[in-house]
C-alpha cells in the first residue's frame, strides 16, 4: 500500500496538471479562432513574410498545439497512469495503455499529429503546401486531442481526484 503523503502528492500533481491542460486549451483555441477564421490557404501562407501579425498567430498556434500535445503526453498521461498504478514507461507504451484503457482513441493519430510540429515550423517550410496541410490536419485533430484530455479529466473525477 502506498504511503498517504505520496498519494496526496501525486493527487496534486494532477490537479495542477489539470489546470495547466484546460489553461493551454483555452489558449489554443484563442489562437485558433485567429488563424482559422477564414480558410488558411496557401496564398494566405504567402503573406506571412510581409504579415507580421499573421505570421506571430501562427507561430502561437503552432507553439500551442505542440506544447498542449507535449503537457498531455509527456506530463499528464504518466502521472494519470501512475494513479491508476500502472507503470509508467517510455511513451509508445503509455500512449498503447491509454488507448486500452479507452482514453486515447487512436495512438497511430496521435503519432501522426506529433510528426506535424517540423511541418508547421514555417520558418522552415519552403513548401507552402506542406505548411498549409500540416496546420489544417492540426485545426481538424483539435477535437482529438482536446478530447484526449476531456477523457482523462472524466477519469479522474470518476476517481474523486476534482481540479
Amino acid at each position: 500500500m502506498m504511503p498517504k503523503s505520496n498519494t496526496v502528492d501525486k493527487s496534486e500533481r494532477l490537479k495542477f496538471l489539470r489546470r495547466v491542460v484546460d489553461k493551454e486549451i483555452h489558449h489554443l483555441n484563442y489562437s485558433a479562432q485567429k488563424i482559422f477564421n477564414k480558410p488558411f490557404t496557401v496564398e494566405r501562407a504567402k503573406q506571412l513574410n510581409a504579415d507580421e501579425e499573421l505570421a506571430e498567430q501562427l507561430e502561437a498556434f503552432t507553439s500551442r498545439f505542440c506544447r498542449l500535445q507535449d503537457t498531455l503526453g509527456d506530463k499528464l498521461l504518466p502521472a494519470w497512469l501512475d494513479i491508476l498504478e500502472e507503470k509508467s514507461t517510455v511513451a509508445i507504451d503509455n500512449l498503447d495503455k491509454a488507448e486500452k484503457i479507452g482514453v486515447l482513441p487512436s495512438v497511430d493519430l496521435w503519432l501522426e499529429l506529433r510528426q506535424l510540429r517540423n511541418q508547421m515550423i514555417h520558418d522552415y517550410i519552403e513548401d507552402l503546401t506542406i505548411l498549409v496541410d500540416a496546420l489544417q490536419t492540426a485545426y481538424k485533430n483539435l477535437g482529438f486531442i482536446v478530447g484526449v484530455a476531456n477523457a482523462i479529466n472524466a477519469d479522474l473525477e470518476s476517481r474523486g481526484i476534482s481540479k
